[in-house]
């Protein structure tokens, strides 16, 4: 009995431990690697998606995947690692949109020219949920905005960071519905979730693997989703564009390459990732951390880029935001 126990423990750490290895082929595959960058930290959304999708993109490829993660600079040494790499087709970043789409709103000054980066394949989206702490008696949305509008300046909201999408989510509620809160920024998920847990947040956006567990259990509310639909996660929770039409900021997650890259190496990544992210099983590992996938190659990409930093864009300029 100790023997089996001990073995299946092995097991499981010996899988823990591939989870966080880079990706690479099984065997030794043909042809010259293609680097995936993740200009974060293992673990995140755009993380997930990469390992996800690379491994199948190896698969079909017949090549080497390897998944770097690079973070640092809101994603910009990842960004800036890419433009320094040849214009081969063999280096692409994985991330989200805010590469092109915020970040060049929020910051003066960037590691990376966004003129230099070009957008490849349309992966996922992801939604994020708006959370209450159970102290507040509200239990959907119209009753928090009530809730809000009645106290202003008196409830405090959590991000994980300033100028994170969920940052830009809780100012998009603010500009589009005349509401008054005090934002309290933290260094990630990590931090905020656990302070709305605690009450010291009374509300905040955060994504749905982070937040089901703890609505499961009735330590937080789930009242609305900052997607332009209701997510199939949790399709009984509310989108905010039910009330706010055209609210829309689901993190968009997507395959970047520098500029110069071959255009039938990027029709090629593009086209395969298109397949992959209609795989059923592929669909079915994203759903289960919250993630959504979409499709769509350069020009689907581009146009929910633009679509992105258009909403972003307004709502940076109403609330005044500027990151650090």
């Amino acid at each position: 009995m100790q023997n089996r126990l001990r073995a299946a423990v092995l097991g499981l750490l010996g899988l823990a431990v591939l989870g966080l290895m880079p990706l690479v082929a099984q065997g030794q595959a043909p042809g010259p690697s293609i680097k995936l960058i993740v200009p974060y930290a293992a673990g995140g959304l755009p993380d997930t998606v990469a390992r996800i999708v690379g491994r199948r993109l190896q698969e079909r490829l017949g090549q080497t995947v390897v998944i770097e993660n690079k973070g640092g600079a809101n994603g910009g040494i990842g960004m800036a690692a890419l433009v320094g790499a040849p214009a081969d087709g063999q280096t692409f970043v994985v991330s989200d949109g805010s590469m092109l789409s915020t970040n060049p709103l929020l910051y003066a000054k960037l590691p990376y020219d966004p003129k230099d980066i070009a957008p490849v394949a349309f992966l996922a989206q992801a939604p994020l949920f708006l959370a209450v702490h159970p102290k507040l008696p509200v239990a959907t949305f119209k009753e928090f905005v009530d809730y809000v509008k009645a106290r202003p300046g008196q409830i405090n909201y959590g991000s994980s960071g300033v100028g994170s999408i969920h940052h830009i989510s809780m100012e998009g509620v603010k500009v589009s519905l005349n509401l008054a809160m005090t934002h309290i920024p933290f260094k990630g998920t990590g931090e905020s979730v656990p302070a709305l847990l605690g009450g010291h947040v009374e509300a905040l956006f955060s994504a749905y693997p982070s937040l089901s567990g703890a609505a499961g259990t009735n330590k937080i509310t789930l009242i609305a989703t900052n997607g332009a639909t209701r997510s199939p996660l949790a399709p009984n929770v509310p989108a905010i564009a039910e009330v706010v039409p055209g609210f829309d900021f689901a993190t968009i997650v997507g395959i970047y390459a520098r500029t110069g890259v071959p255009s039938a190496v990027v029709q090629k990544i593009a086209a395969e990732a298109n397949e992959i992210v209609k795989e059923p099983e592929v669909i079915k590992q994203l759903a289960a951390v919250g993630i959504e996938t979409k499709g769509g190659g350069p020009a689907e990409f581009d146009r929910a880029l633009k679509g992105e930093g258009e909403r972003a864009g307004k709502v940076i300029k109403a609330a005044g935001i500027q990151a650090e």
